[in-house]
């Protein structure tokens, strides 16, 4: 639907602050990262896992959003943007965490 409005039937658009650019960025990162953290989320689920790496859970899933909010809010992705920052650097750490209580258990 996106596509067809602003003429770019196939491909990356040519600015990178369009709608459609932004919706692909979100996309494309969400698929980097949501299926690891899936699978962490699951085997830790079926190990009885401590307490903090619930909230690490939580903890990651939170930042996985505020990065999409972040992507799709702000109106340009070429200038710093702190909560996708915050996202990005959440994620890291939070994903990082549950690597280390995945180890653990």
């Amino acid at each position: 639907m996106q596509r067809s409005r602003v003429g770019v039937l196939s491909g990356y658009p040519s600015e990178p602050d369009q709608l459609l650019a932004r919706l692909i960025r979100a996309h494309g990162n969400t698929t980097e990262y949501a299926p690891f953290l899936a699978v962490l989320f699951l085997y830790l689920g079926t190990q009885h896992p401590p307490g903090w790496a619930i909230w690490c859970m939580a903890g990651a899933t939170a930042c996985r959003v505020l990065l999409v909010v972040a992507l799709l809010a702000w109106p340009s992705m070429s200038k710093p943007n702190p909560a996708r920052a915050i996202g990005a650097l959440g994620t890291y750490a939070f994903g990082t965490a549950l690597c280390v209580a995945a180890l653990a258990v």
